[in-house]
């Protein structure tokens, strides 16, 4: 097994005051030339909205491109007429394909919005862009993971046009858990958004992540109540 640690006060702070990000890799005015990706796993914000601010529509081509509310609920609207609220306990993808425009927007005046937006480099290019979104079962996320976007077709699981698999799982304390790597190859972005374990002998905290790689299982010895992300992607 071979990691790279990224501890989360390393990560790209950025305050504009509506908007305070944190960027695992180099991303706008960030630019880290250690940290511009892990395999084909190119972004991943940690990103707090204020109250009835966000982004303006804007545009994207070849990217899949997956979005994680942690709290509140984001508006969104695109090119292809989708219009919508995603909220903690759903996931979106969107392929932005041959091009797509859309907008978000933090969809409440009273309460700030924290998500996670990530994006992988698509395995076929200039497909036709789509949208969707799901809301996953938390209670099947309890002292496992569950696997909530994936290259497979499935049912209950976001479709993600790329070899790349995204789990959540939500730890005790002083439970054990492993994940085992879907597809033959791939490493493996182990996020944590809370709370405090070891994996392979290195202790990760609240954001902190490690880049999992040449190996087909991955331990988890957690100290604390956790929850976790794992992006498991192709490597080249």
């Amino acid at each position: 097994m071979k990691k790279i640690i990224h501890r989360a006060a390393d990560r790209g702070i950025q305050d504009h005051g509506w908007l305070k990000a944190a960027h695992s890799f180099s991303f706008a005015q960030y630019h880290d030339p250690a940290k511009v990706h892990f395999g084909l796993l190119r972004v991943l914000n940690d990103d707090i909205i204020a109250p009835g601010m966000g982004f303006g529509t804007h545009g994207h081509d070849n990217m899949e491109i997956v979005t994680i509310p942690l709290k509140g609920t984001l508006a969104h609207k695109d090119s292809l007429g989708s219009i919508g609220n995603i909220k903690y306990g759903e996931v979106q993808v969107m392929s932005a394909g041959k091009g797509i425009q859309h907008s978000e927007f933090n969809g409440s005046s009273d309460e700030e919005v924290n998500l996670l937006q990530l994006w992988v480099f698509p395995k076929e290019r200039n497909i036709e862009p789509r949208y969707d979104q799901m809301q996953y079962d938390l209670e099947k996320a309890n002292n496992s993971f569950l696997t909530i976007v994936s290259p497979v077709k499935v049912e209950n699981v976001m479709w993600i046009n790329q070899d790349a698999f995204f789990s959540l799982g939500t730890f005790d304390a002083d439970s054990k858990a492993s994940y085992k790597i879907q597809h033959p190859g791939n490493g493996a972005y182990v996020f944590f958004i809370e709370g405090q374990g070891i994996v392979d002998d290195t202790l990760l905290e609240k954001r902190d992540a490690a880049g999992v790689y040449d190996t087909e299982e991955i331990e988890f010895d957690f100290k604390e109540n956790s929850k976790v992300l794992i992006i498991e992607v192709p490597m080249q």
